[in-house]
């Protein structure tokens, strides 16, 4: 039986189900989050949710016999694409689909809950109809949101109900005075009100997001009060729920070694001189944005690696500017599908990682110790911007157009100059410091288990 002195809570033989929404951005945090339960205390076990088709990316995550994969049949929808069961399969009107489809999936996991019958489960955004069916078995129930502080705090607020894009280029009632976002311009507030937006006659974002935390025992954040504080304490004040901070979730070393034909490729360069582009797997810039940030990165006379994926249907070779590839010829790659990015970031040839500002990459650029340009495309990236670039000094934000967000060549050089600088580090040398800070780290997942433990055994 553990005494409690590693943890703060005696957390034998607990059960904590995990149910993350159907997209890698997603599943990835929670796949995180279920790691630094194990590691805290070798008496937590872990059952995570999700679709057939994810399992196997989910396993290899894992790693870990102490978690126990459980699939989900997914119903059929009209529209969905047979066999699409990630975001990353379908385009933005399927992922609102898919949503349709974890819906169908609610008798199944009651089902399961009651064979089960664990202590807990943490469950995501999509799926505010959990704790309706967790309550009645005794299980609590947590919303474990993916997404910054800042994020929740900015958008998902009680006083958001019926918020117009208008309403949206200002903060909220009450929103800490400390900020650095005020307001926010007209093209980021009109993106925000996809979150308040139904489709296909179901809830939206903003409704699933507050449905769930009201219903559930507590709201659990990938954060910490170093770096979100003020965010934390609006978000338990107005939602009127415990917060939970896990700690930001600093990846594991890579294993095994980066591939040859990219390690060969950046060994033929200097340390420091290579610009790395990847905006996540979901996150696709315009035609037209594509064709600037090239032209931007042939102009800043550096080598390059650009990683960038399509909506299913797109032309690529539309997005290449003519005579790009011949001009380049020798020092830049554009590269469509997966890579090893931590492995790319830790590279020592790497000297600069324009991001989209996902808050998993994020971390990862920032543990590398790679100076960071911030190129946000949607939603939440924004503010992660804002709150990284800001406050915390980590990273260049690219220049847009107020109205329209536009961008071009000139700004994606003239950030990759000032991020790769001679001496320009901002804070980032700081950041990466506190989270690589071993003892740092036990102490979030000592404070995290504890005060888990007690919601879960209240």
């Amino acid at each position: 039986m553990s005494s409690g002195t590693e943890t703060g809570g005696d957390v034998d033989g607990m059960h904590v189900v995990m149910f993350p929404f159907l997209a890698v951005g997603h599943i990835t945090p929670f796949v995180q989050l279920a790691r630094k339960l194990i590691a805290a205390d070798g008496g937590v076990r872990v059952t995570l949710l999700s679709a057939a088709a994810n399992v196997p990316r989910v396993q290899a995550m894992l790693g870990l016999s102490a978690v126990a994969v459980v699939q989900l049949r997914l119903p059929r929808v009209p529209g969905l694409p047979d066999g699409a069961e990630s975001t990353a399969d379908v385009s933005m009107d399927g992922a609102e689909l898919l949503k349709v489809a974890i819906d169908g999936t609610r008798p199944q996991v009651a089902a399961l809950l009651a064979e089960l019958r664990p202590d807990a489960i943490l469950f995501d955004f999509a799926t505010p109809w959990v704790p309706e069916v967790a309550a009645p078995l005794g299980v609590k129930t947590l919303m474990f949101s993916t997404f910054s502080a800042l994020s929740g705090a900015y958008l998902m607020v009680p006083a958001r109900r019926n918020a117009s894009a208008k309403d949206l280029e200002s903060a909220p009632s009450g929103f800490p005075p400390s900020s650095s976002l005020a307001t926010v311009p007209t093209y980021q507030a009109a993106d925000f009100s996809y979150v308040f937006r139904s489709f296909h006659g179901k809830p939206s974002v903003y409704e699933r997001f507050v449905a769930g935390v009201q219903a559930s025992d507590g709201l659990v954040l990938r954060t910490c009060a170093e770096m979100e504080g003020p965010y934390i304490s609006y978000l338990a004040a107005q939602l009127g729920k415990p917060v939970l901070a896990t700690g930001p979730v600093v990846p594991e070393a890579p294993e095994g070694e980066l591939e040859e034909r990219w390690a060969q490729w950046l060994s033929s360069f200097p340390d420091k001189a290579v610009v790395y582009v990847a905006f996540g797997s979901e996150a696709y810039l315009t035609a037209a944005a594509i064709t600037e940030l090239l032209l931007g990165l042939e102009s800043s006379n550096r080598p390059f690696l650009a990683v960038l994926n399509f909506p299913m249907g797109t032309d690529v070779e539309g997005c290449t500017p003519p005579g790009f590839a011949e001009r380049t010829k020798g020092r830049g790659v554009v590269h469509t599908g997966w890579v090893q990015q931590r492995h790319i970031l830790q590279h020592r040839s790497v000297g600069c990682f324009v991001t989209h500002a996902g808050l998993s990459s994020l971390v990862e650029g920032l543990v590398a110790g790679c100076p960071l340009v911030l190129l946000p495309n949607r939603g939440d990236q924004f503010l992660n911007t804002a709150l990284f670039a800001r406050e915390l000094r980590v990273g260049v934000e690219v220049a847009r157009r107020d109205g329209d967000g536009w961008f071009g060549r000139g700004d994606i050089s003239a950030a990759i100059d000032t991020a790769m600088a001679d001496g320009w580090d901002g804070e980032g040398s700081k950041w990466k410091e506190f989270m690589m800070d071993d003892a740092v780290q036990k102490r979030f997942a000592h404070d995290f288990v504890r005060d888990f433990t007690k919601s879960v055994r209240a």
